[in-house]
């Protein structure tokens, strides 16, 4: 992204997916296998059918595994009453739990791909929740795409690890212009390099198989996203590790 903020390529980021029939839910797949991205080339990950009514509905094995110890993350840390959106939506299965759990909240799930943005909208109908709002367009390398309106929290799950670095510098930008009230929390999930902890063999092999498919892409330094956190009025007050390897990460506006 140029200074401007001129979207440069478009980046899909959601989580591995398949339609899944209820006799494929064993499916395997990492933890942090990395999201389907498009840079104008056939996402990774087939896709199957699913009979249940939803046919544009996905399913990631990936989020069906963490859903549970990111919400106890979440259901501590937000607050009862608020606007959030969340950033690379995916499947929405995410989405369609968080806001079903947490009935105060207005969740407007997004993502830049159109076929989750479909995948969400059925996952929408599915949870019937009417806190959860109909998913928007919204890329983090397109400042264009950002909402205006002020929100009290921004949930980010394993994207910037699989995005250039210029995806992370919107996510801050996004958090300094829309967590206007002091307090307002940006949570970030997924994998990460710390000085201080040695990085697990496992996550070493991720970051090897990111940097594989893109140069850009790969395991971000914690201390790297708080120095840019930072510059952008947010503090970090949560470090929690998460199963697989994972850490959930709460930045607050200062």
């Amino acid at each position: 992204m140029n200074p401007k903020g001129r979207k440069v390529n478009r980046c899909t980021f959601h989580s591995p997916v398949i339609r899944l029939a209820p006799s494929a839910r064993t499916f395997k797949s990492s933890e942090r296998a990395p999201r389907a991205i498009s840079f104008g080339v056939k996402t990774m990950d087939s896709v199957k059918s699913t009979p249940d009514g939803f046919p544009s509905a996905l399913i990631s094995p990936a989020a069906e595994r963490n859903s549970a110890a990111i919400l106890e993350v979440l259901r501590a840390h937000l607050p009862v009453q608020g606007r959030v959106l969340e950033i690379a939506a995916g499947s929405g299965q995410h989405a369609a739990l968080f806001a079903t759990a947490l009935p105060g909240l207005d969740w407007t799930p997004s993502d830049p791909s159109a076929e989750a943005r479909a995948s969400i909208e059925a996952w929408r109908m599915k949870a019937g929740a009417a806190n959860l709002r109909p998913a928007q367009a919204v890329d983090m390398l397109d400042d264009a795409s950002w909402p205006s309106e002020p929100l009290d929290a921004i949930i980010c799950i394993n994207m910037i690890h699989i995005s250039p670095w210029s995806a992370a510098q919107g996510l801050m930008r996004l958090a300094e212009r829309s967590l206007i009230r002091p307090g307002g929390l940006l949570y970030l999930y997924g994998p990460y390099r710390e000085a201080e902890v040695p990085l697990a063999p496992s996550n070493a092999a991720f970051d090897d198989s990111l940097k594989a498919r893109d140069p850009a892409w790969g395991l971000r330094d914690r201390g790297e996203v708080e120095t840019l956190a930072r510059s952008h009025g947010l503090a970090l007050t949560l470090r929690r590790a998460m199963p697989a390897n994972n850490l959930s990460l709460i930045f607050r506006r200062i």
